[in-house]
């Protein structure tokens, strides 16, 4: 298996074994694609974003993996309790990564988590959906 694919397993397995202001299942894809209908649920997607390689010393390589954690869901009402909700979720998400070993790739250590923007205006004005997207960028050092 491949180091980024390990990292995005990981990583949905970390969130899936989390305990949320709410109930969430995190599934790795390659491209989330769901219809508005399904969107009533909340959906919580691990996709590997990037990879890059650098040399840490003569003997060790440097890999930065980005994993990107999507949030998204139709909203209710669109009301600002609802989404308060969502960005706490989000906010919980990304506190979770701060400094945690992965249990399945003890060997990646967490560097930083983005959310920029920290949702989508887009999808939420002409979708009524909430999505936010956090940008985990994960270091694994390798001979």
């Amino acid at each position: 298996m491949s180091t980024i694919i390990d990292i995005a397993n990981a990583v949905a397995a970390e969130l899936n074994g989390g305990a949320f202001s709410r109930p969430i299942q995190a599934v790795r894809h390659y491209k989330p694609s769901f219809d508005l209908a399904e969107m009533k649920d909340l959906h919580v997607s691990v996709v590997p974003r990037g990879m890059e390689l650098s040399g840490a010393s003569r003997s060790l390589a440097q890999t930065d993996v980005q994993i990107d954690i999507a949030v998204q869901q139709k909203l209710a009402t669109g009301d600002a309790a609802e989404i308060d909700a969502l960005m706490r979720l989000v906010e919980e998400i990304a506190d979770f990564f701060r400094t945690r070993r992965l249990s399945a790739c003890p060997g990646a250590a967490w560097v930083r988590t983005e959310n920029v923007p920290i949702y989508s205006p887009e999808h939420l004005g002409e979708l009524r959906q909430f999505t936010s997207v956090l940008t985990l960028t994960l270091k694994v050092m390798t001979a």
